[in-house]
């Protein structure tokens, strides 16, 4: 320092910041030019998804916002697009926000595990695919597949294949005290099972789950012909299907309309994020009995005050076997009842 002469601000010298002299801040983009668009398919980082209605309707191609990094984003989603939203070759567009989902279809990979996975968002409508016969049909899958239906509020249908090979009536019985709406087709033909199965799909979200080999691709494309879903034999020695669809894709139905989702076939469907609470509540006529349980019922043991409700016939005269039904599908929660 001089003596005697006077300093201000422009003598002192500032370093450049090492790492950028850019403040940071958390402060996001408003994104209010940002148009909507439908999921229809995920790969490999890039999401394919609709934007515009009816003639402006065009497929686009997208990426994530690094905000969105941790966030899943599934077929079925919702979503708000900035960018290259034209449709053109080589445009990509970027998603910055997921709408608020309707419903989430959720699996865990087994009944031990915290971790959810979304399969799909926003469908009304869980299509229970299972075949009669090659593969057998296994009853404790369609019941966690019942679980996991009522748990994210979706409609459930069940949907019986190949009934020329084996008949449907006694695997239909198991689940006639759930009032589960069901249609049965064929392997040569699928006739009027397939009309039935246009007017079920006929102006919802349906999501079609089942393993591999019950005939959920061909169904597809029996439905959509030009969907062109790749399909597979039976292994003879194992009697199970083989993998041919990689991933979820969500097609547009004809007239009258109405989207159907092909999700790969799954082995396991774990229940670990299901609360039972939330399965009672689609068994109106039990739930009333439920005041005098005693505080954490698992409405599956000894002190569960349903048994004597039902005894006195507050849930009618198919209490017993709804009853029963019930039990069975809080039990599908079970890792001992598990496939």
């Amino acid at each position: 320092m001089t003596p005697g002469r006077d300093y201000d601000e422009s003598d002192v010298r500032i370093r450049p910041n090492r790492r950028g002299s850019r403040p940071r801040t958390k402060d996001r983009p408003a994104h209010l030019d940002a148009v909507s668009a439908f999921v229809v398919g995920v790969d490999r980082g890039r999401y394919r998804v609709l934007v515009g209605e009816g003639r402006d309707e065009r497929p686009v191609t997208a990426m994530r916002a690094r905000e969105l990094t941790r966030t899943s984003i599934v077929v079925g989603d919702r979503v708000d697009l900035v960018g290259g939203t034209s449709g053109a070759e080589g445009s990509l567009a970027r998603i910055v926000r997921i709408q608020d989902r309707a419903t989430v279809l959720r699996r865990t990979a087994d009944d031990t595990d915290p971790v959810e996975r979304v399969i799909v968002a926003n469908a009304d409508q869980l299509v229970i695919v299972t075949a009669l016969a090659d593969p057998e049909p296994r009853p404790r899958m369609v019941d966690r597949c019942l679980v996991a239906a009522y748990d994210a509020g979706m409609d459930p249908l069940l949907l019986l294949t190949k009934a020329d090979l084996a008949a449907p009536q006694d695997f239909l019985a198991t689940y006639a005290p759930l009032g589960v709406p069901h249609l049965v087709t064929t392997t040569t033909d699928f006739g009027q099972g397939l009309d039935d199965l246009r007017a079920a799909l006929a102006g919802r979200v349906s999501v079609l789950v089942g393993h591999s080999g019950v005939g959920k691709s061909t169904l597809v494309n029996a439905l959509v012909p030009e969907a062109d879903r790749a399909t597979g034999q039976v292994n003879d020695v194992t009697g199970r299907g083989r993998h041919t669809s990689t991933s979820a894709i969500a097609l547009e139905l004809p007239d009258p309309g109405g989207w159907v989702i092909d999700t790969p076939g799954v082995r396991s469907f774990g229940l670990a994020h299901v609360d039972p609470e939330r399965i009672i509540v689609h068994f109106p006529d039990l739930e009333a009995g439920t005041d005098g349980c005693p505080r954490g019922c698992s409405h599956d043991e000894a002190e569960c005050a349903l048994d004597d409700f039902v005894a006195r016939g507050g849930a009618g005269p198919s209490g017993l076997s709804r009853l029963e039904s019930l039990r069975r599908l809080l039990r599908a929660r079970n890792p001992q009842s598990s496939d």
